[in-house]
């Protein structure tokens, strides 16, 4: 058992007797009221998310956590599959279990995968990864004003902004918590 306040993202605990992954942890202390820590998890079994409120004080039973390094391969109308770096083995994962990190993925990117009592909970993804441009507008003469961005199709498929001087085919480095551009590659 652990205080709600030790409660960090990327934890596992068991709520309502199911076991539950920690996205989101936020200690709030409300005027003269007392302290309490708001939780965002995300439920093993059935991939629902739940907004939960724990008094600062309260004890939550942790879930035994075991990570797993993996590679992503490909991608085809069974799934996404991973590989295993040091056996060789293959793992595929429906679209349910990719779908927060699917914009991300390119050939041999390195991510580790979070099993939780024999399951596969989450994955998580490096800090940032480098995308290829492949559309891009071209940027307007005389728009010079500071912080000018535009929109650009990586080639994941996801767009996000970047400066007018970026061009197609150019590699830029994405932020994979905010999704946000962060440089060139």
């Amino acid at each position: 058992m652990a205080a709600a306040n030790d409660l960090r993202k990327g934890m596992c605990i068991r709520y309502n007797g199911n076991a539950a992954i920690v996205l989101e942890v936020m200690h709030r202390t409300p005027g003269n009221l007392r302290a309490f820590v708001q939780v965002i998890i995300r439920y093993i079994g059935t991939g629902k998310s739940a907004d939960v409120r724990f008094g600062s004080t309260d004890k939550v039973e942790l879930v035994d956590v075991q990570r797993t390094n993996l590679e992503f391969s490909y991608k085809d109308h069974q799934g996404y599959h991973f590989m295993d770096p040091d056996s060789y083995e293959t793992v595929t994962f429906d679209e349910e279990m990719v779908s927060e990190v699917k914009d991300y993925l390119v050939e041999n990117l390195k991510v580790e995968i979070l099993y939780v009592e024999g399951r596969a909970g989450t994955i998580e993804l490096p800090a940032s990864v480098c995308l290829k441009v492949t559309e891009s507008a071209e940027g307007v003469r005389g728009d010079s004003a500071n912080n000018v961005m535009k929109p650009a199709t990586l080639e994941t498929g996801k767009v996000v902004n970047v400066p007018l001087f970026i061009k197609e085919g150019e590699l830029v480095k994405i932020d994979t918590r905010t999704g946000t551009y962060m440089g060139r590659a």
